[in-house]
């Protein structure tokens, strides 16, 4: 089945000034409101300027549709989470284990957090995932993960590196999406993470045996 083209995504212009910003600051909060209360089915940039107490001339000046705007939410979502856990990955004050530890203890939490406003913008947006913006962001995951095992085990020969992370950036994201989506408690999503850091460490000690036994 072809996929549907992307919608117009990008913003009219960018703000400038501080008021400017205090306008789509304001925009991008109604929105969350909205989408949350309503659902994406009743999601309408009239109703966000309603809700934002500004004219819809004014949300067009920045967001020219409704997908630009949902665009922005999830663009916001994903970078305000990878930018917390790539400074969790770039503590070497901290020993591997427990920067990875961290790294999904956050990624955990914030996918818990974020699971209502994650399914309403999956239930409108799924061709989100194909814009640029969405592989740019993937590519810096991928890249940031790879160099985090890279330096955790550097003996281990490259192929099975860049496997290795393959692996534990794709469940943790399939972990994460299954336990938050299913309204379990923080206990449980941080038992889960717990359990899924230790297997993943697990996994990179049995690489890094492997291949000194064979050196």
């Amino acid at each position: 089945m072809p996929r549907a083209s992307n919608p117009v995504i990008s913003p009219r212009k960018k703000p400038r000034q501080l008021r400017s910003t205090q306008l789509v600051d304001d925009i991008l909060e109604a929105a969350v409101r909205v989408l949350l209360r309503d659902g994406g089915a009743r999601f309408t940039t009239v109703t966000v300027a309603r809700e934002a107490g500004v004219s819809v001339g004014s949300l067009y000046q920045y967001f020219p549709n409704k997908a630009a705007l949902l665009f922005r939410l999830q663009a916001d979502e994903w970078l305000e989470t990878w930018g917390g856990i790539e400074a969790i990955l770039d503590d070497e004050t901290r020993t591997p284990r427990e920067r990875l530890s961290r790294a999904v203890f956050a990624f955990f939490r914030s996918e818990r957090q974020e699971a209502a406003l994650r399914a309403a913008l999956d239930a409108v947006g799924a061709q989100f995932r194909d814009a640029p913006e969405a592989h740019a962001l993937g590519g810096r995951v991928t890249r940031k993960i790879r160099a985090f095992v890279d330096a955790a085990v550097p003996t281990v020969p490259r192929d099975a590196r860049i496997a290795a992370a393959d692996v534990i950036r794709t469940s943790m994201a399939a972990v994460a999406e299954t336990i938050t989506t299913r309204g379990r408690s923080l206990a449980d999503v941080d038992a889960c993470a717990r359990a899924s850091a230790d297997m993943y460490f697990s996994y990179l000690e049995a690489l890094e045996a492997r291949s000194a036994s064979r050196g």
